[in-house]
């Protein structure tokens, strides 16, 4: 893992100079502050004076999503802290909020009242089934939302019932980056017409918007709705993890003909009658046997010496412990430690206006607070604000 020297305090990135107020939730909002703080925004989270007992709570340290910003506790429910957050929200580009359709109009911090006051803020909101729709109201997570969509559906091996995956799919890749990209569309459309508006990222949305290919192949008949008896899902034999002698698992995937040709030349099998037709699906379930006997022979590191960096798409299955020393990402730096906590490093990477090592996620504290106003309020309302109790 890298571990490079801090970074100076100021923000780098190509998001440098973009202010963004965070309303605090759970789940995808946290990220998509996180994923645009990484990248040089500046982002001041607006939290609770008492915890919300959502979501999964653990130490400052270990809430990874929270780094490369510092937070303010205020109780939205006495006007000075909506008051002192309007302020925040005059200043800013945009806004990140995940509450239930309905809260924020409620706490006098809806898209009118905020619009009203900061014409060209881009006010994102992040639910998981949309700011309308019967659904709208009801409570869900990631799996509920992945479910109606049609992807959990299409998860699972033949004959099983859906495998329910980590909360990757719904709330980080349609709510999180969805999010994120929305409102920097919109940021970018503001500069241009000097107005703000509404970005409502709904996971529903995100999800069957990031399953596009996979309904095209669908409608054409190539990808069926019986799970695992697809190219991709675990149907195909050379789509698969495989265990191997150490009861550990490669992952093996040449699609492609000439790929697949190259594995089963290394694999010594090139001359096996079931492994000749690649695409008959008819020989699948034996041509899987074949492969899985060949792969128990050998250990997990032992596959992945011999063929890892070979043109036949394989790869060990690491476990989360053991991906930071797999020796690409070290070379990359895809993992840094910061005061020995393992963090993905910021991404994507840029030549001209790269991202400055991340900062660890901050306690809630006074001090805290007055650094996290610094460069949003002059010092006289911050000192205005603390003397009345309105923040801590």
């Amino acid at each position: 893992m890298s571990t490079a020297p801090s970074a100076s305090p100021s923000r780098r990135g190509p998001l440098a100079g973009i202010k963004i107020v965070e309303i605090a939730g759970i789940g995808p909002g946290p990220l998509a502050a996180m994923f645009l703080a990484d990248l040089g925004a500046s982002v001041i989270r607006v939290d609770r004076k008492e915890p919300s007992g959502l979501g999964a709570p653990r130490p400052a340290q270990f809430d990874l999503g929270l780094r490369n910003r510092k937070s303010i506790r205020v109780d939205l429910k006495d006007p000075a802290a909506v008051e002192m957050t309007m302020e925040l929200i005059a200043g800013a580009d945009a806004l990140i909020e995940g509450f239930r359709p309905g809260v924020m109009e409620r706490l006098g911090l809806g898209p009118d009242a905020c619009l009203a006051r900061n014409p060209r803020l881009v006010y994102g909101r992040v639910t998981g089934w949309g700011q309308d729709g019967p659904l709208a109201q009801v409570a869900g997570h990631d799996l509920n939302y992945i479910s109606i969509t049609g992807a959990l559906h299409a998860m699972g091996r033949a004959g099983q019932a859906p495998t329910p995956p980590l909360n990757v799919l719904g709330d980080y890749a349609g709510g999180s980056l969805y999010l994120a990209f929305g409102l920097l569309a919109g940021i970018l459309e503001a500069r241009g017409s000097g107005q703000g508006q509404v970005v409502d990222a709904a996971m529903v949305d995100g999800v069957a918007s990031i399953m596009t290919v996979t309904l095209g192949l669908h409608a054409a008949g190539m990808l069926s709705n019986e799970r695992g008896t697809n190219l991709l899902d675990t149907g195909a034999p050379f789509y698969e993890v495989y265990e191997c002698a150490d009861g550990k698992y490669i992952s093996v995937g040449p699609i492609e003909s000439k790929f697949y040709r190259l594995l089963l030349e290394k694999l010594e099998l090139q001359d096996h009658p079931l492994l000749q037709e690649q695409m008959n699906r008819a020989h699948w379930p034996e041509a899987k046997q074949v492969l899985a006997a060949r792969f128990r022979e050998r250990t997990r590191d032992e596959w992945a010496r011999q063929l890892g960096e070979l043109d036949v798409c394989l790869a060990p299955v690491l476990d989360f412990d053991e991906a930071p020393g797999h020796p690409h990402l070290a070379a990359r730096g895809t993992f840094i430690d910061l005061d020995g906590v393992t963090h993905p490093a910021p991404g994507p990477r840029f030549s001209r206006t790269p991202a400055a090592r991340p900062e660890p996620p901050a306690a809630l504290s006074t001090d805290n607070a007055i650094a996290a106003l610094q460069g949003w309020l002059p010092e006289e309302r911050i000192e205005a604000w603390r003397a009345q109790g309105t923040f801590i």
